[in-house]
């Protein structure tokens, strides 16, 4: 393991470094909150009933989900990857001593938790002193933040596989970008309407889905929409697609470099 550790303490120094591009994510990811907030409470207003979460509950997912996007986003990592694969200086991985999709997964989850810890700290300070209805809220008691600590790292392992099978299809499409994955993944995960404002069976579906064991469960489970025997059935999900995603993952790695051929001196 300390290859690994040392992997991942490299890259999250690295990602430390982008102090200008954090700042610039957070005036960004502010504004979305905010223009998200608004939007909901127009229809809130008109009937507060109609909707299958509370508006404190559905504040706190929203500022939740900006102060770690990094952890919960299928995208923006994996392209040192990809272009590695596309332009054949994967050769140059292959013989390094090590696991090639060991590699590429802690160097994500690297690059997520740097991009996190220079968002998540100021824009939860934030959310927590704004005036209503754009405060955010703490979660119902401790075992419901309990739950919430234990669902955020299984939420980012079920992105990180999931976008690694992105990054294995490159072997065969050669296509450096996968536009309908990352939005099929984004909106399925309640990236752009909570999963609970689906219809049903839709939301069912998405549930079960591995899309459903991403961002859904520990944002729900913060703001309280998620609680009991309801949240730990999803945070057994989490773990069950992590570990299906994982091993998928790993068979098409073996299947896909068997056929990798490099050209060029």
């Amino acid at each position: 393991m300390r290859p690994y550790v040392s992997l991942f303490r490299i890259r999250f120094i690295n990602g430390l470094q982008y102090r200008a591009a954090a700042l610039a994510g957070l005036s960004t990811q502010f504004a979305w909150g905010f223009m998200n907030i608004l939007a909901f409470s127009a229809f809130y207003r008109a009937n507060p009933a109609a909707f299958p979460m509370a508006f404190p509950h559905l504040v706190s997912y929203i500022w939740i989900q900006q102060a770690f996007l990094a952890l919960f986003a299928p995208w923006g990592t994996g392209g040192k990857a990809v272009e590695t694969i596309v332009n054949g200086n994967i050769s140059y991985d292959l013989v390094r001593p090590m696991d090639l999709y060991n590699r590429w997964f802690i160097e994500t989850i690297g690059d997520r938790v740097s991009r996190a810890a220079l968002r998540c700290v100021p824009i939860l300070l934030v959310a927590f002193i704004l005036p209503e209805p754009f405060r955010m809220t703490l979660p119902p008691d401790m075992r419901q933040f309990a739950l919430f600590l234990v669902s955020v790292p299984l939420s980012m392992c079920v992105v990180t596989v999931f976008m690694m099978l992105d990054t294995i299809f490159t072997f065969y499409t050669m296509s450096r970008y996968n536009a309908i994955f990352i939005f099929t993944a984004e909106f399925l995960a309640g990236g752009i309407l909570p999963i609970p404002f689906f219809p049903e069976p839709f939301r069912t579906i998405a549930e079960l889905l591995p899309f459903g064991s991403m961002q859904n469960v520990p944002l729900r489970i913060y703001s309280g929409d998620l609680a009991g025997m309801d949240a730990l059935k999803a945070i057994a999900l989490q773990a069950f697609w992590l570990a299906a995603m994982l091993l998928l993952g790993k068979l098409l790695m073996k299947h896909s470099l068997k056929r990798v051929i490099a050209q060029g001196g």
